[in-house]
């Protein structure tokens, strides 16, 4: 026991140390440095930062406002005009794919038509790998190609055209490249015109708005859309849709293409709601300049049945896609952000300080004077008249802080 008594003093000094340090009360030292380039530095560096949360933050980020994205959408459209081509004329009907009226659909503009397809064996097509032959042993029957047009039946016969042969195969006949014919369907397309409804809800903030105006009126039946007098008139003509995505209204109907129409809904829900409008913009979407994937095309077939035989007319279409795509964001003041934001703004001014008090200390010739100056360091005893605390042999101690004879006011 008697070897632990010379260890008592140290804990019960750190104890001591440990409790009186929860106690503390620290306060910042106010020094002011007459330093004219160093406080040009500091009030620049908080100018800076004001501006940047005034402007930035607060008037174009509009940080004081909850904001809510992507709204919940329905869009509407509907195609209306015709069209037509050698030897026929194509309605809405016919030409748009599919007709239920959604936010994507495709307004054919030109096909390839295989007519009088039936069931039988004819010569595969030449573009298919491996189906070109010199004789019967080429072809083995019964191989499927998966990009072919049908089972191979074994036999090497002259194709179509030329002095080419393929390989038979059973299946649609005669196949697709063998007797297709090409229609142009363009030449009125420019005046389609395709109607867009669309409607969007703000669920956080119950907001609701459609696109077209509540008018009485048949206005929707003569007017087309113009962003500075009829914004609120979706009807917009195909030729304008193409113009404004920047493409070539021909190249694009020979070879097809897919076309975004973005409507964006932007609202700041501090202001009355008809300053709430839908923003339009276009562009292309597929890559056109990768000419492995660039144009759109696909094919459907129309089936008959004449004198109990089964034929078909294969149509493979170019057109023109439509993607209708819908975003935006809505916002409103609150007061959480509010106060989150200005809480950082007044707490990021404290850089300017950091800042000068670094150049101060490491690049001013007098930095250990200001050193010194800036970090007070006292050291207090226990009140010896309690009888608890340190032991009666120390006597408070204060760290007695260097003076420079000349002061700061020479920093």
């Amino acid at each position: 026991m008697a070897a632990a008594y010379p260890k008592a003093p140290t804990a019960w000094r750190l104890a001591w140390g440990c409790w009186s340090a929860f106690w503390d009360y620290e306060t910042p030292k106010v020094i002011v440095v007459r330093n004219r380039r160093l406080g040009v530095v500091y009030r620049t560096v908080q100018l800076l930062i004001l501006l940047y949360f005034v402007w930035y933050v607060f008037i174009v980020q509009k940080s004081y406002q909850d904001s809510e994205t992507g709204p919940e959408s329905s869009v509407i459209t509907k195609v209306k005009g015709i069209t037509e081509s050698e030897h026929k004329v194509w309605d809405v009907e016919e030409y748009v794919k599919p007709p239920e009226g959604g936010s994507v659909f495709s307004i054919i503009t030109r096909i390839e038509v295989t007519p009088f397809q039936a069931l039988g064996a004819c010569p595969e097509s030449i573009r298919v790998p491996n189906a070109t032959c010199h004789s019967d042993a080429d072809c083995t029957p019964g191989e499927l190609e998966m990009l072919g047009n049908g089972a191979r039946t074994g036999r090497c016969v002259p194709y179509y055209h030329g002095a080419t042969k393929t390989c038979e195969v059973s299946g649609w006949c005669p196949v697709e490249d063998g007797a297709s014919a090409s229609h142009f369907l363009g030449k009125m397309a420019p005046n389609f015109t395709i109607l867009i409804k669309n409607s969007i809800h703000y669920p956080k903030f119950q907001f609701s708005k459609g696109n077209i105006a509540h008018r009485e009126d048949d206005y929707l039946k003569r007017c087309t859309f113009d962003q500075g007098s009829n914004p609120y008139c979706p009807i917009f003509r195909l030729g304008f849709i193409v113009e404004q995505a920047g493409e070539n209204f021909t190249e694009l109907a020979h070879r097809g293409g897919v076309l975004g129409v973005i409507i964006n809904w932007d609202c700041d829900l501090d202001l009355p709601a008809s300053q709430c409008n839908p923003k339009y913009s276009f562009r292309r979407l597929d890559p056109k300049h990768i000419p492995a994937s660039t144009g759109y095309n696909f094919r459907f077939a129309k089936y008959y049945n004449t004198n109990s035989t089964t034929t078909r007319t294969l149509i493979k279409a170019y057109g023109i896609r439509i993607d209708v795509i819908v975003h935006g964001q809505a916002g409103k003041f609150s007061l959480i952000p509010t106060i989150i934001n200005l809480a950082t703004a007044l707490t990021s001014i404290g850089v300017g300080s950091f800042l000068c008090d670094w150049i101060l200390l490491t690049f001013m010739n007098k930095n250990k004077v200001y050193s010194h100056k800036k970090f007070d360091k006292i050291v207090d005893a226990p009140d010896q008249h309690t009888g608890q605390g340190l032991p009666t042999s120390e006597s408070p101690h204060q760290d007695s802080t260097p003076t420079d004879p000349k002061g700061l006011a020479q920093l």
